[in-house]
């Protein structure tokens, strides 16, 4: 059966597209339950000292999405995506449990961000393979993929976290081991819904690669570009853990004679991805169907434009309550920020995964995730100007940032849209070559 073919089930989506997301949720659940716990570990547990724990979080969480780049190239290569996703979530299953042996602590890092190397690409590269060349449900695909990130997200404190504070720190790793594993076991259940792809590049590549716009440097290049307009962003977008926290801190979180705990606002973010994402994307199905969808870049552009409003509403907040702002200011801002959120950074993601030349999908992916560790390297750059700046003027830069994000985006989309024409027109052509000279290939 075809994937453009293929029976649908949720969101109108292919069947697939459910096992992927159910995988990746609980793959989140499980990095992000121990990171939960991990300096709290380090500090209280292994008495390292914060200086020192601190160092070990940002190298750790560094290399988790350096580890993407090489292995996103191994499984091009060498193992293809189904091995590659089978053998990282075993490997973090694994450091995940050895997290509850002392001496294995350093060892157990490692073996997690390696394993996380392997499947973090290698998952959501498949997600294009799930449709035909012009299907229209592409677009929407990687949003609901992305309420799997933020599902795990939001589960992974409160099960691990509290497992962790409870009854032990290990109990708590131990939960994401379990996660893990369960992710694994859908995935390998979930096999006859995913796609099964062994046609070579080879055979069609050089004659389509020389179509205008369609070459591996033309995609590089515009992919190259479009992740320097992501770092942009994420240097204003992920101050939501950073400086923004800070800011919440000395806010006015009374509700009547309850004050709200300031890390409970963090999981705003994620119950509204979940929330928002069917509306946004009934309305880009309507869209759709009229004629009328934007381009992704186009998309993401909006996201970036939306998320500089959402600073610039706390600049509004700043100035007009400089003591201290109402929590209903924060909760404003968080609806805001998650709608361009989930304009850009989902489809960015598909967008990479779109234009992955053959053979090269998850090494493409793993670019995504490249523009991702810059992009925090960003934020705590940007973020260390937080004490220098009035809040009302810090906030309106961290404005300026977004729309900078936005403007180059908008500058990229015409050739953006010439370069993802050039793939579909190679994706067609690869689909039309005979099944049996595929397999002799």
């Amino acid at each position: 059966m075809s994937a453009a073919s293929a029976p649908s089930n949720w969101f109108g989506q292919p069947r697939g597209l459910t096992i992927l997301f159910l995988t990746n949720m609980w793959e989140t659940f499980s990095y992000y339950g121990m990171r939960a716990l991990l300096v709290y570990y380090m500090t209280k547990q292994l008495l390292i000292s914060q200086e020192h724990s601190s160092l070990i979080y940002g190298a750790y969480t560094s290399f988790a999405y350096f580890t993407p780049i090489v292995g996103g190239a191994i499984a091009d290569r060498y193992l293809g995506k189904k091995r590659a996703v089978i053998i990282g979530a075993t490997t973090m299953a694994a450091g995940h449990f050895m997290m509850a042996f002392e001496p294995l602590f350093y060892f157990a890092l490692a073996t997690i961000a390696l394993g996380n190397g392997l499947f973090l690409p290698s998952l959501p590269s498949q997600i294009n393979d799930l449709y035909g060349p012009d299907d229209p449900r592409r677009g929407w695909a990687y949003n609901v993929y992305y309420v799997g990130v933020n599902v795990g997200g939001f589960l992974a404190p409160l099960v691990c976290g509290t497992l962790g504070e409870a009854f032990g720190w290990h109990y708590g790793f131990g939960a994401a081991g379990v996660g893990m594993l369960v992710g694994l076991v859908i995935y390998l259940s979930g096999q006859r819904y995913l796609p099964v792809s062994n046609t070579p590049a080879s055979i069609v590549e050089p004659e389509i690669l020389g179509q205008r716009g369609g070459s591996r440097r033309d995609t590089f290049m515009l992919l190259l570009a479009v992740g320097l307009a992501v770092t942009v962003f994420r240097g204003a977008y992920e101050q939501v853990g950073n400086t923004v926290a800070l800011w919440i801190e000395n806010a006015d979180r009374h509700f009547g004679n309850f004050e709200i705990p300031m890390t409970w606002f963090q999981s705003l973010n994620p119950l509204l991805v979940i929330a928002m994402t069917p509306i946004l994307l009934a309305r880009w199905r309507r869209k759709a169907g009229a004629g009328l969808e934007h381009s992704p870049l186009q998309k993401m552009a909006t996201g970036a434009l939306i998320v500089a409003g959402s600073y610039a509403l706390l600049a509004l907040a700043a100035a007009i309550s400089p003591t201290g702002a109402s929590w209903l200011w924060i909760v404003a801002y968080f609806i805001v920020l998650t709608l361009g959120e989930l304009y850009i950074l989902p489809t960015g993601l598909g967008l990479f995964a779109r234009l992955a030349p053959p053979k090269l999908g998850a090494t493409t992916v793993a670019a995504w995730y490249l523009a991702i560790f810059t992009g925090s390297l960003a934020a705590g750059f940007i973020g260390s100007w937080y004490s220098s700046f009035q809040r009302p003027v810090y906030f309106l830069l961290l404005t300026a940032v977004a729309s900078l994000a936005a403007a180059i985006l908008i500058a990229l989309d015409r050739r953006a849209r010439s370069v993802e024409a050039a793939r579909i027109a190679e994706r067609s052509a690869l689909a039309a070559v005979p099944e049996g000279l595929a397999a002799n290939g």
